[in-house]
């Protein structure tokens, strides 16, 4: 066994391996960029390295620093967790020419399966069901001819990289013709490979995958399968196991289909084969092999019992852990939901800064980076945590859900949390009949108020605010005009003491996403709702998507 492994990874599943490592007697090499340098799974590390500047390309991208990284601290193996360097071939060759166990597949599992084109020739080889499609397409009009014979709608696809990235969907000749080089610039840009093919589009499909790992010498076995349909822009929001709907005869012939074609190459380690599942033909077909980790692994380890990090690195360092792993028994449901620093409803863009409250759920597994006075920066993917519930089955495991969402609080910047909360208690979650294209026509309506426009010296303030404080630093602080402060409360019906805007020079402009009932007190600010003047000290009733904009202070 391994007595020293680095974690070629950030984040999450830094902090997950370093976990698996301490229980496994194994000491571990966090590597670092400046900006993660004091985050939680750098520090729980035995050992910590710098890779360099906070830019991926020239940190956990950097092949040449990763492995310094491992000479300097006489790192004998290296676990890439998921994204960065966990697919790329040209890093498990170095490693493997400096004497260091790659944990995951071989290098030609990664060059079998990293293009997808290849991947499908391999899945038809092995009778596994295909989507029609293309081979790799020289030209736009190339991709619009056998688009006539595929039909309309297709999907454009890169056949290098993953995560949704290098897609697009393409409902017509001037779709595709617009979208062409666009994907092209798209796949050149993420994974220096521009070659692209079509695939038909199955409008209301599902994403379940199956868990594979392989021993490396023709034994593959296959550990459930997942139901990954939840996605908002290609990218997974809530993930679950057992796949719900489906027959016995379907989950067998879709397991057999995973090990088939792992077998077909001696898979070696964990990997999860890929499928889109169409629920009015009871029928799926291959989409791709990820020959890796999966984000949503805990799950499978949850309904399991195993820990397939553990897994990886016993196979890697020699050990039969197929052999050894006794009887294989699913037991209940697992439910994942993926807790990311992003706006809903501003088209899910990323959200950075400071967080001033992190409180996670003790009834439930958390893997996360994050914990309060946490640093979110803008340079990588903005998943702060994956929280993991169980149940004896699906119903049991939707309402452990609401409760560890419930119990989840994260403040300082803006998350996907409250929009999470929203599909747990949802119908349509409920009814288990989700595409990957549902959570585009789910309707939320975030309780929530943009700022548009910020007004000069304007503070949120509350009654009596902070007191008694003087002696370790903190100045007295509240509303300078507490009168004033307690008659728009009242105005509203609110408490006198309630939090509120106290605005001082000029006010801001506010985009409301709920409805709300608002008032103006004090010094007379005109105030307009969508460009109709409002009252000054009286209740306003404000509709969802209207725009209060506050003028300055005029007496």
């Amino acid at each position: 066994m391994f007595k020293k492994v680095l974690i070629a990874n950030r984040g999450e599943i830094a902090g997950r391996i370093v976990r698996s490592l301490r229980r496994m007697g194994i000491a571990s090499v966090a590597v670092y960029s400046d900006a993660d340098r004091f985050t939680r799974p750098v520090l729980d590390a035995d050992e910590a390295v710098r890779l360099g500047p906070a830019p991926a390309t020239q940190s956990y991208l950097d092949v040449e620093a990763v492995l310094a990284a491992c000479r300097a601290t006489g790192a004998e193996a290296v676990h890439p967790g998921y994204g960065f360097l966990s697919e790329n071939v040209g890093f498990a060759e170095r490693l493997a020419a400096e004497g260091i166990t790659f944990i995951g597949p071989r290098p030609e599992h990664l060059r079998a399966f990293g293009l997808k084109h290849t991947a499908r020739d391999l899945a038809k080889a092995s009778g596994v069901p295909l989507l029609p499609g293309t081979d790799l397409l020289a030209d736009a009009e190339a991709a619009l001819a056998a688009a006539e014979t595929i039909g309309y709608p297709v999907m454009l696809k890169s056949t290098a990289g993953g995560g949704g990235i290098g897609m697009s969907l393409c409902a017509s000749p001037d779709a595709l013709r617009d979208s062409f080089q666009a994907v092209e610039r798209t796949a050149q840009a993420s994974f220096g490979d521009a070659r692209v093919y079509l695939e038909r589009f199955v409008a209301d499909a599902r994403h379940v995958e199956v868990q594979i790992f392989g021993d490396g010498r023709g034994r593959v076995i296959a550990l459930g399968e997942r139901d990954c349909s939840l996605q908002r822009r290609n990218q997974k929001v809530i993930e679950e196991t057992p796949a719900p709907g489906l027959s016995g005869a379907t989950r067998m012939r879709l397991h057999g289909a995973a090990v088939r074609l792992g077998e077909s190459v001696a898979y070696a380690s964990a990997g999860t084969v890929e499928f889109i599942y169409d629920p009015v033909r009871e029928d799926f077909s291959f989409l791709e092999v990820n020959t890796r980790l999966q984000v949503e692994h805990p799950v499978t380890e949850a309904v399991f019992g195993v820990d397939l990090v553990a897994w990886m690195i016993r196979q890697a360092a020699g050990e039969d852990v197929i052999g050894t792993a006794g009887p294989l028994i699913p037991k209940g449901a697992a439910i994942e939901a993926r807790l990311y620093a992003e706006i809903p409803h501003a088209n899910f863009q990323p959200s950075a800064g400071l967080l001033t409250e992190v409180i996670l759920p003790k009834e439930a597994r958390v893997d996360t980076w994050v914990e309060t006075g946490t640093e979110v920066t803008p340079y990588y993917d903005p998943m702060l945590a994956k929280i993991i519930v169980t149940g004896a089955d699906r119903a049991g495991a939707i309402t452990a859900l609401q409760r560890a969402l419930a119990a989840t609080s994260v403040g300082g910047i803006e998350t996907n949390l409250a929009y999470l909360q929203a599909i747990a208690k949802s119908d349509l979650f409920a009814s288990g009949t989700v595409a990957t294209t549902a959570l585009r026509d789910f309707a939320y309506a975030p309780r929530s108020i943009e700022v548009l426009a910020p007004g000069a010296q304007s503070t949120l303030q509350e009654l009596p605010g902070r007191l008694g404080l003087w002696h370790v630093g903190v100045p007295p602080s509240g509303p300078m005009d507490a009168r004033s402060f307690r008659h728009a409360n009242g105005l509203v019906g609110n408490a006198g003491e309630t939090a509120a805007l106290e605005l001082t020079v000029a006010g801001p402009s506010l985009r409301f996403y709920v409805d709300a009932t608002v008032a103006l007190s004090g010094a007379l600010m005109p105030a307009t709702l969508d460009g109709a003047s409002v009252a000054h000290a009286a209740a306003i009733t404000v509709r969802a998507g209207q725009v209060l904009a506050i003028g300055a202070i005029q007496g």
